[in-house]
């Protein structure tokens, strides 16, 4: 896909990986140390930052959209994002799900 407008740009350095790792954005507000999943690290880990990510995006379009179409919704709104890591045929990947809650 290629975009019409470029409205942002999101950057991040991460070090280490996710094996006692952190990750800094560029504007200093992010500075995360990482740790394995189910891990016994300090930090979080890569997966709970995309279901985190993913479901405050996905909750501002739900917001925005709502807005436009003059749509009330409650106050409360909530997401639910799984992610899941696993392999299939000797290989990682993601698996992702939203739960959202309207009520």
């Amino acid at each position: 896909m290629t975009l019409e407008k470029l409205l942002y740009t999101a950057k991040a350095r991460t070090t280490g990986g996710r094996e006692g790792g952190a990750s800094d954005g560029d504007d200093g507000r992010l500075d995360v140390k990482l740790s394995p999943p189910g891990g016994r690290g300090a930090g979080t880990n890569p997966e709970q930052l995309f279901a985190a990510g993913w479901s405050a995006c996905f909750l501002s379009a739900i917001k925005l959209v709502a807005g436009k179409k003059k749509v009330s919704h409650p106050a409360d709104v909530a997401i639910d994002a799984e992610v899941d890591l696993g392999t299939t045929h000797g290989v990682f990947g993601l698996a992702a799900r939203l739960n959202v809650s309207l009520v």
